[in-house]
């Protein structure tokens, strides 16, 4: 075995070491006790009441997915915005081409409501 690897592999033991001590050491540290009032759902202190098994609005998913697009397409630009002049008239033209695919996503969800509560 090469000596350059030795520090790695005793980080690895390390680590797999810490992981099964602390894993060993909150399973016999734990509390056994299970009652009505610890398997009950949590909210802020009240009772809970009703089903928790409820239907949401399709709306807030389509919108939680199109922020999510969104908020990608801000990490791809930020890098290319860095490194624009190194990059040339064809990574421009891919950006362009891009930013024109999530502007018709945009507008398409737009035309189809999923942008109004």
């Amino acid at each position: 075995m090469n000596k350059g690897y030795l520090p790695v592999l005793f980080f690895i033991i390390i680590g797999i070491g810490f992981v099964v001590i602390g894993l060993t050491l909150a399973y016999l540290l734990r509390v056994f006790k299970y009652d009505e009032v610890k398997n009950t759902t949590y909210e802020c202190g009240i009772e809970p009441f009703g089903s928790s098994w409820i239907q949401f609005n399709v709306r807030y998913y389509v919108f939680a997915l199109i922020f999510i697009i969104f908020d990608i397409e801000a990490v791809y630009l930020y890098p290319w915005a860095v490194t624009f002049k190194q990059l040339g008239i064809t990574s421009f033209l891919e950006m362009l081409i891009f930013i024109m695919i999530l502007f018709l996503g945009l507008i398409y969800a737009w035309r189809k409501g999923a942008l109004e509560w």
